[in-house]
């Protein structure tokens, strides 16, 4: 069962006598109409969110927690577990902290540069059965899926992801000219 009530305000409308005379409004600009609504019902509800000064913490780590949260909703609304696979170690995306963060995109940590770029080139030649000669199809879709990543981020992309898909094409040139092994 649900139960749905909605409130609306309006702003009253100007006397049109007041409006004719001094040619134009002593009233401040209409706002759009304000609206509150409230659901009770057996469905699933989301957890509470908090502007920035309610949760208490300031700078970085704030924004950390704020993203870190957010990450952890969007995947559990998904049906999505938060634990993942990082090697032979499983991360727990709803438990990890700023410096294991840092540790993971690190120039040796796992989801680095470096070690990204190796999965993404050793997947993409395996896709391709190992012929250099589909180089041009390959890096073709290399670039549209970081297209549609950059897409799906609002046309913005961190600048890892940029030095990662540079050193996936890079990867792949030096294999394509036989100076790169795939392991």
């Amino acid at each position: 069962m649900q139960i749905h009530v909605n409130h609306t305000t309006r702003p009253e409308p100007q006397p049109a006598a007041a409006r004719e005379r001094t040619g134009r409004s002593s009233e401040p600009p209409a706002r759009p109409a304000q609206a509150d609504t409230v659901s009770l019902g057996t469905g699933r509800t989301a957890a509470p969110t908090y502007a920035p000064g309610v949760h208490g913490g300031t700078g970085d780590t704030l924004r950390f927690e704020t993203l870190r949260q957010l990450v952890v909703s969007l995947l559990g609304e998904q049906g999505v577990a938060t634990r993942i696979a990082a090697g032979e170690t499983p991360i727990d995306l709803a438990a990890i902290t700023p410096a294991e963060a840092e540790e993971l995109i690190g120039a040796d940590g796992y989801f680095g540069v470096e070690q990204t770029a190796d999965r993404i080139f050793r997947f993409a030649v395996d896709v391709a059965g190992g012929d250099p000669a589909r180089l041009d199809a390959i890096k073709e879709g290399i670039d549209r899926g970081f297209a549609e990543a950059k897409e799906a981020l609002g046309d913005w992309l961190p600048d890892i992801s940029y030095a990662t898909y540079d050193a996936v094409m890079a990867k792949l040139d030096q294999w394509a000219a036989g100076t790169a092994v795939v392991v």
